[in-house]
């Protein structure tokens, strides 16, 4: 059901149980064994390890996801050419489409969209590649492929620098697909402000502010600890109208490898996520550090109907 999301717009906008997303794709992977790259964390994982991908995918389907992101956060050619893979970006971006493909035709038992994920990280020791214009041709021109090898809507993921996040979001409108903005929020006891994320330099709400007027399906508060989302729910809804979703990291990022050090327990997620949806949250899911178990969990206490 490539481009189809009448169904995703329909349980946004409050008919039926809050959306079930997957976990932290990257993560599943380096505790499957894969190895990260040292500049391109999961996306080589594209080349080298196509099944796992695949088996990632199944695995949080299984679970309960009913969306799925592709495994392309850092598969953007500002990302890949100064890493050295200039020559692969649409293999790589094809292939993690291709392999979220298979995993629903294997996995699904009801409706299960795939979401093709985009960042404006970037290398930040390269001038070459790190300017809102670089960034912004290489969000269009991976939101293209994305949606020609048949996503059904464009994820953008942790959002930080407000001229980078403009770019990427008016490139990924211009796909046509619906198009979610992730943004990530950090509390540091020392600031009278929320960050964003580890940029104790840029203010969260800024950023929100920023955005808050394009015409997105859907904000999103993702890769941001649990104990903060409370304060970053308050500034989303300050300045968005729209649906809010949440999808919160467990544990911390040590280039390339993420550390699995304190993750929330499963019950203790879906008691914190309970707070959102009554809050008002229209999707809920994980990122880093967050795999199936948790996935299955939400899914257990809000999910629809297997087969519904």
């Amino acid at each position: 059901m490539p481009g189809n999301a009448a169904w995703l717009e329909q349980r946004l906008a409050g008919m039926g149980p809050p959306l079930v997303i997957d976990g932290g794709m990257g993560t599943e992977l380096q505790k499957q064994g894969v190895p990260m790259d040292r500049r391109v964390w999961s996306a080589t994982a594209n080349l080298t390890h196509p099944d796992a991908v695949r088996a990632a995918h199944e695995a949080f389907i299984r679970a309960g996801a009913e969306v799925i992101i592709t495994n392309t956060f850092s598969a953007g050619r500002h990302m890949l050419e100064p890493a050295g893979f200039g020559d692969r970006v649409h293999q790589i971006n094809l292939n993690a489409v291709r392999a979220a493909c298979l995993a629903r035709d294997s996995a699904a038992t009801g409706p299960v969209a795939i979401a093709g994920s985009i960042c404006e990280w970037t290398t930040d020791g390269d001038s070459d590649w790190n300017s809102p214009r670089v960034v912004g041709e290489s969000a269009r021109e991976q939101a293209q492929l994305l949606a020609e090898a048949g996503v059904d809507l464009i994820a953008l993921e942790m959002c930080e620098r407000l001229e980078y996040t403009v770019a990427v979001v008016e490139a990924a409108l211009g796909s046509g697909l619906p198009v979610w903005i992730g943004v990530s929020a950090r509390v540091f006891p020392d600031l009278d402000y929320v960050s964003v994320f580890d940029l104790p330099e840029l203010d969260f709400e800024t950023l929100v502010r920023g955005v808050a007027g394009y015409p997105a399906a859907l904000m999103a508060i993702m890769h941001t600890p649990v104990p903060d989302v409370s304060r970053a729910w308050d500034i989303v809804r300050r300045y968005w109208e729209g649906p809010v979703g949440i999808y919160p990291e467990s544990g911390y990022f040590s280039m390339p490898n993420w550390n699995f050090v304190d993750i929330i327990e499963a019950a203790a997620l879906v008691a914190a996520a309970r707070t959102w949806i009554d809050a008002g949250a229209r999707m809920v899911g994980g990122c880093c550090g967050l795999g199936p178990a948790h996935i299955a969990a939400l899914h257990q206490a809000f999910g629809r109907e297997r087969g519904s």
